[in-house]
């Protein structure tokens, strides 16, 4: 494949790789749903990611649109109008990884994509090496995708990339066995569980003091639950817990300080990893 100069990216976790193998220049558009880095947020838009607005894409001329597999409307609309198209997948840790050597390899940035990497994988060394000699504990890994006291409970659950970090970060997965990777929970079944933590995550997470303490009064409705009674509940509003890309070490790093606390109190310790990446 000849090194595309004009790529439009149709997921965020394509564009945060792109933009962190060094390919901002390289990149034209991008989706309604890309918001890092703000570079990213000033391109062209070409809508949603599951139905992009095909005549936006083509009149951009691009050289190559970068897309996940399971979207093969998409490529074959692109090859209908001589559109290259690149698939990749990044559901899991090992997708990632391989999409960031396939896209280093078929956009002549190698040594970029092997930078980035070794730096994602010594900062998964990092926090290996700090938990190791701790014991995991019982994590329930909620996804925070509404403010709403009485909505549906999702969790995250086997085959996803957050449960593979869950697991760096020193915890385990209360929900092992479900065929869901999403599964909706009854509150019945947390209370059967037990977790001795709990993490609501996502960007609706991003709670105000006093919505978290309604949130927390909520679970207290619960009090045989180890987290409630240990007052282990955390919530965590970052706009990239949900994205599998490049941030995934800032996830971990989350996930690690509400699992084992204690392990990361001391201001005089390094306490998160800082590894340089100049891709």
């Amino acid at each position: 494949m000849r090194s595309a100069k004009r790529i439009i990216s149709t997921s965020p976790s394509i564009t945060e790789t792109l933009f962190k193998l060094g390919l901002k220049d390289r990149v034209i558009a991008v989706t309604d749903f890309c918001k890092y880095p703000k570079e990213a947020c000033q391109l062209p838009s070409i809508g949603g990611m599951l139905n992009p607005n095909m005549e936006t894409m083509v009149s951009l001329t691009p050289d190559l649109i970068v897309h996940q597999s399971s979207n093969q409307r998409l490529r074959n609309n692109a090859k209908s109008v001589g559109i290259r198209t690149l698939s990749v997948d990044m559901e899991n840790l090992k997708e990632i990884f391989e999409t960031i050597k396939k896209l280093g390899m078929a956009l002549n940035c190698q040594e970029q994509s092997n930078k980035l990497t070794q730096h994602l994988n010594e900062g998964i060394a990092f926090y290996q090496e700090r938990l190791k000699v701790l014991p995991k504990k019982e994590v329930l890994l909620l996804l925070g995708d509404s403010n709403d006291s009485a909505r549906d409970l999702y969790a995250a659950g086997p085959g996803t990339f957050l449960n593979e970090l869950l697991n760096l970060s020193g915890g385990n997965n209360i929900i092992r066995d479900s065929p869901a990777r999403y599964p909706k929970l009854s509150r019945e079944y947390i209370i059967e569980k037990s977790p001795e933590i709990i993490i609501e995550a996502g960007p609706k997470s991003n709670l105000s003091q006093n919505e978290i303490d309604l949130r927390i009064k909520e679970w207290k409705r619960f009090p045989t639950i180890k987290a409630v009674q240990k007052e282990q509940i955390y919530f965590i509003g970052a706009d990239y817990i949900l994205i599998p890309g490049p941030r995934l070490l800032k996830i971990i790093e989350r996930f690690s300080k509400a699992i084992h606390p204690k392990l990361f109190v001391s201001k005089s310790q390094k306490t998160s990893f800082q590894g340089t990446l100049n891709p």
